[in-house]
């Protein structure tokens, strides 16, 4: 694939947006659509202005980072250490250039960062020719934000009442089991282990799935299309787990494919649920490349759904597989968006220019669904100019 070396014909912005595939309870419904409007307003505003798709990324999942309901930047998954360490990723379908960071701490916006590295790769090379980073994690990607002007945060300042109320409730699980029975832990490596991520607890009770990852895909006004994500990862990770937020071809993937034999196509992908099963799947690849020579989108996204994600062999040792997207493509005739998840629930928001406001959707499993084996599967049309 190569980058895209003039411009696709003049396009109306367009801006869609996720806070996550996962559970969500009724009551906390208006708090996520609230969040996903805001920033489908803040990306539309910017390309409106001019602004390149990537900008309006970045930005747009600023604002989704920094409400403390999402599971990425502030009120993010604490590590078995209590620890805040969180993954990000955007990527150019312009440049096809990519930025990333892993087992981020101390920062704020995490695709702050990742942008960053976006940018810089977009220079060339370093001095003495050296090849730019594209990935850095840990102590590394803080200390590359620390020098490119992006300020540090307390890590107890990115934790919330709620996320460590959560921490303290699965550590408080975690060692009642190993008080209980010494050899717990063995017998659970042994046995075939329910997800990490199942809707209901022991009394049948709705929990938080805390999958709730951010993304956004944008097409500005001369049809370039970028793609980001941001996670805090699972809950009780192990310190220095990287999931799929951070991962080339994993979290989040964007292309414009130009050619003189047809017309120019622009396509993205954003995906949430569990990093595990996102990386071995490598699910936003193949949603993107899926659509680009689709005639019908949504046919495309469930197969790629069901093959290489709820029938991947490489899933084969997991009873519940947990993962979401949403995917955009678009051509000279319409900007396609399409949301899906193997999740309880998945809330979505998306805006073109020629909009008056957002629209958001909290997408949910049929009732005969089973999260982790069924899929909802969703999309809407917009105009391109």
């Amino acid at each position: 694939m190569e980058p895209a070396t003039t411009n696709p014909l003049q396009s109306i912005p367009f801006v869609a947006v996720h806070v996550g595939a996962g559970y969500h309870s009724p009551s906390k419904a208006e708090i996520y659509k609230k969040a996903c409007r805001e920033a489908c307003n803040k990306a539309i505003t910017l390309m409106r202005e001019g602004k390149s798709a990537t900008e309006a990324v970045t930005e747009a999942v600023i604002i989704l980072e920094d409400y403390p309901c999402t599971n990425a930047g502030i009120g993010s998954c604490l590590t078995m250490e209590g620890v805040v360490e969180c993954d990000a990723s955007i990527m150019d379908g312009k440049t096809l250039g990519f930025g990333a960071v892993g087992a981020l701490t101390g920062i704020k916006n995490p695709i702050r960062v990742a942008n960053s590295l976006l940018e810089e790769e977009s220079k060339g090379l370093l001095s003495l020719g050296r090849i730019p980073p594209c990935f850095l994690t840990g102590e590394g990607a803080n200390r590359w934000a620390k020098d490119h002007g992006i300020e540090g945060i307390d890590s107890k300042d990115l934790i919330t009442d709620s996320s460590l109320s959560a921490f303290r409730k699965y550590k408080h699980k975690l060692n009642t089991v190993a008080a209980r029975n010494d050899q717990s832990l063995q017998n659970v490596k042994s046995k075939k282990r329910k997800t990490e991520t199942n809707s209901t607890n022991k009394d049948g009770e709705a929990s938080e799935n805390l999958l709730d990852t951010v993304g956004a895909i944008c097409i500005d006004c001369h049809g370039y299309i970028s793609s980001g994500v941001s996670s805090g990862g699972l809950a009780l990770k192990q310190p220095g787990r990287v999931g799929q937020a951070a991962v080339y071809g994993c979290g989040c993937w964007a292309v414009n494919q130009t050619s003189s034999h047809q017309s120019p196509v622009s396509a993205a992908c954003s995906t949430t649920g569990c990093g595990e099963h996102l990386l071995k799947s490598m699910l936003a690849r193949r949603c993107t490349e899926a659509v680009v020579t689709a005639e019908n989108t949504t046919q495309a996204i469930s197969h790629v759904f069901k093959q290489d994600f709820l029938e991947s062999p490489f899933l084969a040792s997991v009873s519940s597989k947990q993962g979401g997207a949403i995917v955009v493509r678009s051509d000279d005739c319409q900007t396609e968006l399409v949301w899906a998840h193997t999740t309880d629930s998945m809330c979505i928001g998306y805006m073109s220019a020629d909009d008056q406001k957002p629209k958001t959707r909290m997408s949910r499993l049929p009732e005969s669904g089973v999260a982790g084996k069924s899929l909802a599967l969703e999309g809407i049309a917009a105009k391109v100019r």
